[in-house]
């Protein structure tokens, strides 16, 4: 886990401001839920026999009342519980989002920590293929959006519960002819959850996975048109799409599409957005039966994924620094300064760095004004000041060209201000 700091946390600020704009674009609303959830609805949704319950969760024991809590390790099961404990659903579909930290256990690598961040949409009581593509859509936009090239969609169909069942079949009489070569995880899994098999990371199985039946080719009629009108609307939007049939993503509650939006400049942790169908969760977490669809993004995938394309993300500056020769105009300095921030000015005021020093030269905080990156200088002067004036000098032209400018034309000088 770890801390955030400025600078750096300029670019949090700017790619979350991004994303609230999208999600308004998409008329998707903001659910925040609790970072603490009931152990039971991660392992009831997210499936007893997957990584995250078996070996990532930080659970513990509630001392009141000795239930049994989770660090939420994902959000969509706390998004889900949310809709159904509010009867959300009760006048239609709802398009949600969400951002905030995860917690899993696992060994911290480049874009993978302990404590993890990400961004998810929710598009909850939809049955139709559209939102499938609506979703993934709206994750191509931010691509877009953020200027992020190199990455790829991946798209396979889980398809419905009697397709998986005919599939799972076919895999456990396939891996049991060829269990000498699974590894003891795989072993584990083989009669309690043998799709997972299939995402295994261990490069000796790699072969032996790649021959196995393909989900695909057990699919229903009525998987595959889903399936095929979800690819209809991502060409006709000119979206490019790869199948991958080895595609099953981490949770046990997906069916039918899903999708990852993967990169190669991450090495290991190269999917930046995963996601699909799940129409059977929010019957599993006490909900009726009800259609949905969504992805979460990793934050700090996105953001090493900028830093690695050399994206040019703004950092925080001010527009302003109020010079402050004399303590004796710290009162109508004040004054001034929170005009102008009410007025949509961002100042940043000197202040001395110990009691009883004085403010400091007006050398020494042009200085400081300068460094902070501003491209104005507020001067305070007594001179000024006792004309009723304060002086505005450029600190971006190159010459440092000043101005006198009156205290009775605050909302002026603030237009001025702001245009930097």
């Amino acid at each position: 886990m770890n801390d955030i700091l400025p600078p750096n946390s300029a670019s949090w600020d700017w790619l979350e401001e991004k994303i609230r704009s999208l999600m308004n674009i998409y008329s998707y609303r903001n659910i925040r839920t609790p970072i603490v959830e009931s152990t039971a609805l991660f392992v009831r949704g997210l499936g007893e026999v997957t990584d995250i319950v078996e070996k990532e969760m930080y659970s513990f024991e509630d001392r009141l009342n000795r239930e049994n809590l989770t660090l939420r390790p994902e959000c969509t099961a706390g998004v889900v519980r949310a809709v159904v404990e509010h009867s959300m659903l009760y006048d239609g579909g709802k398009r949600l989002y969400y951002m905030g930290p995860m917690f899993r256990h696992e060994r911290p690598q480049r874009g993978r920590y302990r404590q993890f961040h990400q961004v998810g949409a929710e598009a909850i009581g939809f049955p139709g293929p559209e939102l499938d593509a609506e979703l993934i859509l709206l994750a191509d936009s931010l691509w877009k959006i953020l200027g992020l090239d190199g990455v790829r969609l991946e798209i396979n169909s889980l398809g419905q519960p009697n397709d998986r069942k005919a599939h799972r079949n076919a895999l456990i009489s396939y891996f049991e002819k060829n269990i000498d070569l699974l590894d003891d995880d795989a072993r584990r899994r083989l009669y309690s959850n043998p799709l997972r098999i299939l995402d295994t990371k261990n490069p000796d199985m790699q072969s032996l996975v790649n021959a196995a039946p393909r989900l695909l080719d057990f699919l229903s009629d009525e998987s595959i048109a889903h399936f095929d009108a979800v690819k209809s609307i991502l060409d006709a939007a000119g979206v490019v799409w790869k199948l991958n049939p080895r595609l099953v993503r981490g949770m046990d509650y997906y069916n039918l599409t899903v999708f990852e939006f993967v990169t190669d400049r991450l090495g290991s942790q190269g999917t930046i957005c995963g996601g699909g169908r799940y129409d059977y969760l929010v019957e599993q977490v006490g909900g009726k039966p009800t259609p949905a669809v969504g992805w979460a993004i990793g934050v700090e995938r996105v953001l090493e994924l900028l830093n690695e394309q050399g994206a040019i993300i703004p950092k925080f500056i001010p527009n302003v620094y109020a010079v402050i020769p004399s303590v004796n105009n710290i009162l109508i300095a004040i004054q001034v300064i929170q005009q102008l921030r009410f007025l949509g000015v961002s100042v940043q005021m000197h202040s001395s760095i110990q009691s009883g020093e004085g403010m400091g030269s007006m050398k020494s905080q042009l200085k400081k004004a300068d460094s902070s990156g501003a491209t104005y200088a507020l001067i305070f002067g007594e001179e000024e000041i006792s004309r009723k004036c304060l002086t505005v000098k450029m600190l971006r032209d190159g010459h440092g060209s000043q101005s006198e400018h009156s205290l009775d034309a605050i909302n002026d000088l603030a237009e001025i201000l702001k245009n930097c």
